[in-house]
């Protein structure tokens, strides 16, 4: 179990340079701050630091979780509101995805509509 967080973190602290461009992008787009309010300014998070760290976490956490195709699932956070989408075999997996995303601090909610039930994952 040791070895298990140890590669997570390992994961996760490699994804995080990947992201942290898109979550600057998102707080530096002039074109929310110019209308004052457009559908960038819905995903605009106060947060960014915070939402890169939970989203490098749970994708990290959801590649290391058995019967959770991790590869298949996306994921994206937005002032602590985690967002699932993608394709699942089973509800189980579903179930699996929100379960992991939930357990990680920081989330105050988990969205997982996005997620297909019933189109198997490939590459498992």
């Amino acid at each position: 179990m040791k070895h298990l967080n140890v590669r997570n973190l390992l994961f996760a602290a490699a994804l995080l340079p990947a992201c942290a461009p898109v979550a600057v992008a998102a707080t530096s787009d002039p074109r929310a701050q110019e209308s004052g309010h457009d559908k960038v300014a819905s995903t605009h998070s106060e947060q960014p630091g915070s939402d890169t760290w939970i989203t490098t976490k749970v994708k990290a956490d959801l590649l290391a979780t058995k019967d959770v195709p991790g590869m298949e699932l996306k994921v994206e956070t937005v002032n602590g509101v985690v967002s699932l989408s993608g394709n699942v075999g089973t509800q189980a997996e579903a179930d699996r995805a929100v379960a992991v995303a939930r357990k990680i601090e920081g989330v105050s909610r988990v969205d997982s509509s996005g997620i297909v039930v019933g189109h198997a994952a490939h590459g498992r």
